[in-house]
């Protein structure tokens, strides 16, 4: 039976490394995988999928308007598995869409992402894939600046916090850090 996954991390925690492993492990047994990501993230190119080490690989850009059911459901050949990176961006419609594809289609679907924003609030995508996963799955790794897990991310500007703004602003290692609850609240930012 098939279900609906939702495996989130901070930045820097492998999710999309673990995105193109899964892909790779389905492929070299013959078995084709769907992956999608946001349109929103358009640091490497629309469509592309690209982990911190250099891997990459493009895939359908899921934007505002795309009817991920529909998409899948007339696929020629019934996927695997479909592979969802950045499900933080999506919007309600496109997490029920999953949900679709999982329960009407019996297709699994993994998507990965943040579960929340520098001001420690829940993404759209997040909070609809936390209400409807049937597994969810935290992928760990480490604060910055200790060795307490991170759980949240701290947006910085020229070296320092910042708390409040956009929700949604691209980028990576020189404007996202990884960090624990204390470092957050009081960040040792150099």
């Amino acid at each position: 039976m098939a279900q609906l996954y939702y495996k989130y991390g901070t930045m820097n925690s492998g999710k999309t490394i673990e995105i193109l492993k899964v892909a790779h492990n389905y492929e070299e047994q013959g078995k084709s995988v769907v992956i999608m990501t946001s349109a929103v993230d358009t640091r490497d190119g629309f469509g592309v999928v690209s982990s911190r080490i250099g891997m990459k690989r493009n895939v359908m850009a899921i934007e505002d308007q795309t009817d991920i059911f529909g998409y899948i459901q007339q696929l020629p050949e019934k996927p695997y598995c479909v592979l969802i990176d950045e499900a933080q961006f999506l919007k309600r419609h496109h997490v029920y869409d999953l949900a679709r594809v999982v329960d009407e289609l019996d297709v699994p679907v993994m998507a990965f992402g943040l579960k929340n924003d520098f001001r420690n609030e829940l993404f759209e995508g997040s909070k609809y894939l936390l209400l409807l996963a049937d597994k969810i799955e935290e992928i760990k790794t480490i604060c910055q600046y200790c060795s307490r897990k991170a759980t949240m991310v701290l947006r910085t500007d020229n070296g320092k916090p910042v708390y409040d703004g956009e929700q949604i602003k691209i980028g990576g290692h020189e404007t996202y850090i990884s960090v624990c609850r204390k470092h957050y609240f009081n960040p040792d930012i150099k």
